[in-house]
């Protein structure tokens, strides 16, 4: 029996578990007329932006994959990989934002009889989209295995990189898009309600307030489904491809890591195992969603316990799950120990965030207490709080590949990924879950519900901030191990290194550190994340000053606006912020998929492969502080709204908006997008090797 099929059976438990849930969802009780006006006007907006968000992707799509098919070193099969991967990836995104949408108003209701309720409504729903996100995952990458794994010289191999290359260009598309509308809604509510006009957050007299809770769906949910579905999938990919060289078995793979084993059995398993350790991840995060209740606590800490009861028990399970998988296939033991070691650097990776970004810790308090003496004094401790907050990431993934290359060399730095995603499913629930909070809470105030469901409402939401910081910052370490594990199978593809029977790295003597190719691929890459980051800043910029000028017009010319007797124009604010969205991430989407295109052509293969490095080093460093920053900004805020350093309305809660203000791009749109990117334009060079390859004449 062909193991893979344990990875589709697992794949069809978790569709099993989303389809309970969403079963679950729906049947709850929709809320009031109100409530049910306002979700419906968010649903009509969210879906709306995203039909034509995927219209637009649709025809970038279909002008890829004919130039896929034409290309000789290509073919129709690689071709295939890419749409079926950005279908897939477009598919789970859609299913699980389609059910956010839905949760919010029912999470309102749950709200108004239990704190307990309103959570598990919420956690739910976001559960759709953490198991959507694997289960889709794991079935197509099972469905490729089966239906191209036996072709001749390894040539599924570059097959499989296409599928990741289309769920990265979605996730690409929708994260940036989808960041560029949610912040640019936001922060243009913001200013013009709470700061401009000294209005409540979420106000119903704010003609912006329904594009901003569209927002927290299609880029919040949809957007970073799309991000971890193709870091999921990638990390399958790189652990697959680090088994050859060229069009042979690696020696370590029979010598190293399966000793013992024939040559075509080492690879099959090799090939098996990372399949049935996300098998047993997607177990192990169901269990862990089932996991997740509490009481009537207000506490932030007794709202964490909650969810970390679910992701440490799935954590625990699918170290388990993992062990015994490797001890079934005949693999060495220490390829555990790696898995182990990238399955803790996330946890951690994730607990580091939390501290950093959470108000329940010192540095959040202390930009709240900053915020007492102005903006200024905000943004610099503010931004202070993000750079310091790299180092903890950074040393727990540094030595995550340490000790994974020690105990599985370069598979089993591969393999650590592997590990940090094995549960994705009840990790992206945590994440996802909090754009329906916030929704929730805005639906609250819009509906004027009374204030104690507002205070659930608002414990909730701050609880989701936090997972979505943590979520941000698992991300980040995943995709830094991730390209990690793709940039190696490049530069092994086109003939840049190989290992020797040990796992030792092997370099050609004419090559070093210092060849101006490398060091002009260094700069160049290096130079990639701050321009990617300076395009969809400035993006949601124009969105916000857009957005400002759209809410000013309406209190100017609609009679009654302001004193509540009519409402405002809603679907303006939702229909300037999708054009502006859609436009505006062209440009940097653009420049991801040509940039490692035209320094592989021009410049060779040395100089692609130290753009990748210079890329990574730079990218990881700024999307840990953006994400980081504005997380703990986000909070600081939330903090003085509960009542610290004079609550609303004081001089230290206005100063706290900026901060917010400001932060909203930084953690919602540059920072995550920075993920998509380093991984989109590794595995691009992964799948267009073998065109690099002949194109300088090395094959």
């Amino acid at each position: 029996m062909d193991l893979v099929w344990i990875g589709v059976i697992a794949g069809l438990v978790g569709a099993a578990v989303v389809a309970y849930f969403v079963r679950y969802v729906l049947r709850q009780y929709p809320g009031s007329e109100r409530i049910r006006e306002i979700s419906d006007a968010i649903k009509e907006g969210g879906l709306a932006f995203i039909h034509r968000e995927y219209r637009t992707l649709g025809v970038v799509i279909a002008v890829i994959a004919m130039i896929l098919a034409i290309v000789p070193d290509l073919g129709w099969r690689i071709s295939v990989a890419f749409v079926f991967g950005a279908l897939s990836s477009m598919g789970a995104g859609y299913a699980g934002m389609n059910i956010a949408l839905r949760a919010n108003g029912r999470t309102c209701a749950a709200a108004q009889k239990s704190l307990n309720q309103g959570l598990k409504v919420s956690f739910r729903g976001g559960a759709v989209m953490g198991l959507t996100v694997v289960s889709v995952g794991l079935i197509g990458l099972s469905i490729l295995y089966f239906a191209w794994h036996d072709l001749p010289g390894f040539r599924f191999l570059f097959v499989i990189p296409a599928y990741g290359t289309g769920a990265s260009l979605v996730a690409l598309f929708s994260r940036v898009g989808g960041g560029i509308f949610t912040k640019g809604a936001d922060a243009g509510a913001d200013l013009v309600g709470k700061i401009e006009a000294g209005i409540p957050e979420d106000d119903p007299r704010n003609a912006a307030v329904i594009a901003d809770n569209v927002g927290d769906n299609v880029g919040d949910v949809c957007g970073m489904g799309a991000d971890l579905f193709e870091s999921y999938v990638q990390t399958v990919i790189a652990t697959m491809t680090l088994t050859t060289v060229g069009v042979v078995v690696a020696p370590w793979v029979t010598e190293t890591l399966f000793p013992g084993l024939p040559e075509a059995l080492a690879l099959q398993h090799a090939w098996w195992l990372p399949i049935l350790i996300m098998a047993g991840g997607i177990l192990a995060s169901v269990i862990g969603c089932f996991l997740v209740r509490i009481g009537e606590k207000l506490e932030m800490a007794a709202l964490l316990g909650a969810l970390r009861r679910g992701t440490l028990g799935a954590t625990i399970l699918a170290a388990v799950f993992g062990f015994l998988v490797i001890h079934f296939l005949g693999a060495s033991l220490g390829l555990f120990w790696a898995m182990l070691a990238g399955l803790v650097a996330g946890a951690l990776i994730g607990e580091s965030t939390n501290y950093f970004t959470s108000y329940a810790f010192k540095p959040t308090q202390e930009i709240s207490e900053a915020s007492t003496t102005g903006a200024g004094s905000t943004i610099i401790r503010g931004f202070a709080t993000g750079m310091m907050s790299t180092w903890p990431p950074i040393v727990l993934i540094a030595i995550a590949i340490v000790v994974s290359f020690q105990f599985g060399s370069f598979y089993g730095v591969a393999l650590a990924c592997v590990g940090m995603l094995s549960t994705l499913g009840v990790t992206l629930a945590t994440d996802a879950y909090g754009p329906i909070a916030d929704n929730a809470g805005g639906i609250t105030t819009q509906a004027g519900l009374p204030d104690e469901v507002r205070e659930r409402t608002d414990a909730l939401d701050s609880l989701g901030n936090t997972t979505a910081a943590t979520g941000k910052g698992f991300a980040i370490g995943a995709a830094a191990m991730n390209s990690l594990g793709l940039i190696l199978a490049f530069s092994m593809a086109v003939g840049i290194v190989t290992i020797s029977s040990a796992g030792e790295l092997m370099l050609p003597e004419a090559l070093s550190l210092l060849s101006v190719p490398i060091i002009v691929g260094l700069i160049l890459g290096a130079l990639m994340p701050p321009v990617f980051c300076a395009m969809t800043m400035k993006a949601v910029g124009v969105t916000t000053a857009a957005i400002i000028e759209e809410v000013r017009r309406q209190w100017r010319e609609i009679k009654g606006l302001m004193d509540g007797t009519v409402r405002p124009e809603y679907g303006k604010c939702v229909d300037i912020a999708t054009k502006i969205a859609l436009r505006q991430m062209l440009l940097p989407s653009v420049m991801t998929i040509v940039a490692p295109v035209i320094v592989g052509i021009v410049l060779g293969r040395y100089a692609l492969a130290g753009f990748l490095i210079g890329a990574l080093v730079t990218g990881l460093v700024l999307a840990i502080t953006l994400n980081n920053t504005g997380g703990a900004w986000d909070n600081a805020k939330k903090w003085i709204e509960a009542g610290k350093f004079g609550g609303k309305g004081s001089e230290a809660h206005k100063a706290s908006v900026v901060g917010d203000t400001v932060g909203d791009p930084m953690k919602d749109t540059a920072g995550p997008s920075l993920n998509i990117m380093l991984k989109l334009m590794s595995v691009i060079s992964l799948m267009l090797a073998p065109v690099l390859m002949h194109f300088h004449g090395l094959i």
